[in-house]
């Protein structure tokens, strides 16, 4: 029985057009500049953006950390939120490897951070501060529920940092999700950012690989600190040719994705004891619902569940499914998910949630 791996949409393996493209793609050595898929898939993810260049890297913490790198100095401060990736789940490495000091600011329920918040926590030109420098933010954002972040919103944010000499980051990591659920093209989701990065091994279904794109003089300096985290890539157009094959195919495709998670989100809140953490439904791919079904169990003779037995019951049902703690889950859907196997994952909880 297949398994249905709902844990995140960096599972999906390479469809069979894409491992075509990668066997065929004409290879070069980056470093020198000279791999022509990689230069070809560079450009076509600036154009995409609406920025002047880009870089091809391993990952997206990789790309979120040279951004990190190439805006800032050690000791100086970026401005980020509490629930952001950067912070919680790439290993400390701005504090680590660019020693740049986190100013945590609360994300609202919708990812955003509120423009009163950025601006009070901009520092004043004073030698016992550190340098504000940088603004940090995430669309779609991650640990709130894949929400996405709106073009006013981003507008305002952007010219607050700017007015005070900042720099504006975005983690794009799901940005073409987004852009297609916005209904959008994905241009107008980076006006007035300096820098973005998008994940091709997410949603897009490519194996490995992000892109960082902003100015052609700040890639030209990504391109150094690329290599300080030991980045520098060789014949890399085997693995860029997939992310080519991706933003040629796999775009529009991303509708089914949050069409399927709306249908999974919608299930789960038929299921007693379980309760999605978006009122609305899911703005895109992401589906978190939380674990409260201990006294339902009790009170019908079965025992206690938390989300970590739940997912390990799920398991035993070949559905795999992210834990985030006691009461909390997180399934995310993505192309190598069908809606057929989406009923079928809601069948495995119902039957999970009471041992049967």
């Amino acid at each position: 029985m297949k398994v249905i791996d709902l844990r995140s949409d960096t599972v999906t393996g390479p469809t069979k057009g894409m491992r075509s493209a990668m066997a065929l793609a004409p290879v070069g050595d980056d470093v020198y500049g000279e791999d022509p898929t990689v230069n070809r898939l560079q450009g076509m993810m600036a154009e995409l953006l609406g920025m002047e260049a880009g870089l091809f890297v391993a990952s997206g913490t990789m790309a979120n950390i040279v951004a990190v790198l190439t805006h800032t100095g050690r000791g100086d401060e970026m401005i980020l939120g509490d629930r952001s990736h950067i912070f919680l789940y790439e290993g400390g490495a701005a504090a680590g490897l660019a020693g740049v000091h986190p100013h945590l600011l609360k994300n609202e329920p919708d990812g955003t951070i509120a423009l009163a918040a950025i601006e009070g926590a901009i520092r004043a030109d004073n030698v016992h501060f550190p340098r504000s420098r940088l603004l940090c933010l995430e669309n779609t954002h991650n640990r709130c529920g894949g929400e996405i972040l709106g073009l006013d919103y981003l507008t305002a944010a952007c010219a607050i940092a700017h007015r005070h000499g900042l720099a504006v980051h975005l983690d794009g990591a799901r940005l073409f999700n987004a852009a297609v659920a916005a209904g959008i093209v994905p241009s107008d989701l980076t006006q007035g950012v300096d820098s973005v990065m998008v994940c091709l091994s997410k949603g897009l279904g490519a194996p490995v690989g992000s892109v960082l794109c902003g100015s052609r003089p700040f890639i030209d300096e990504a391109r150094r600190m690329r290599k300080v985290v030991g980045g520098g890539m060789r014949q890399a157009g085997i693995i860029a040719a997939a992310g080519i094959y991706a933003l040629e195919q796999h775009i529009d495709r991303l509708a089914e994705d949050h069409e399927n998670a709306r249908r999974l989100a919608s299930g789960i809140d038929t299921i007693p004891g379980l309760t999605c953490s978006q009122p609305d439904g899911p703005a895109t791919n992401l589906v978190y619902f939380s674990v409260d079904c201990s006294a339902a169990n009790v009170a019908a003779g079965d025992p206690p569940v938390d989300a970590i037995i739940l997912s390990e019951r799920l398991r035993a049902r070949n559905v795999l499914a992210s834990p985030l703690g006691p009461d909390l889950i997180r399934m995310v859907t993505h192309l190598d998910v069908t809606q057929a196997e989406i009923d079928v994952a809601l069948f495995a909880l119902r039957s999970a949630v009471h041992g049967t």
